[in-house]
């Protein structure tokens, strides 16, 4: 092989991973999510223009909670007080949302709260938002004294 035959390769190769770099951009753009969805017990504020749907509440006023929608997938993230049975009490609250859940993390985070994950799909997409998914996980934890 020669100098020339090599660069040449090399050239050609460089190209393939210009291109595919470029297909894999496209197709991060293309799986963008749903409108953001902020959420305090005192206010609610939309932006449709961003990529992904959440919504919060700080820990003082209770359990802080972010929805994400991506689709027919949800992404949940919750920091609430310790208590024996919450992770039953939220599995429960989501199924009677009409989710079905794929997994959940549990992690102590200090020493009163836990940081809990879970991931869902929905049956069909757009059939709950993220701000309905926090009410009601809310409104699940504070009956149950969270």
């Amino acid at each position: 092989m020669d100098k020339t035959s090599v660069l040449g390769d090399t050239i050609k190769y460089l190209e393939h991973l210009q291109d595919k770099v470029s297909s894999l951009e496209e197709q991060v753009s293309r799986n963008t999510m749903d409108s953001v969805v902020l959420v305090n017990k005192s206010h609610v504020v939309e932006d449709e223009g961003s990529s992904d749907e959440r919504s919060w509440a700080g820990p003082i006023d209770g359990p802080e909670i972010e929805a994400r929608v991506s689709g027919k997938s949800v992404l949940l993230k919750l920091i609430c007080e310790k208590q024996k049975g919450v992770l039953v009490r939220l599995v429960a609250e989501v199924e009677n949302l009409g989710l079905t859940v794929v997994s959940t993390s549990v992690t102590p985070f200090g020493g009163f709260s836990l940081a809990i994950t879970i991931i869902a799909e929905m049956d069909t997409e757009d059939s709950l938002s993220g701000k309905d998914m926090v009410k009601a996980l809310r409104l699940a934890l504070k009956s149950a004294g969270n």
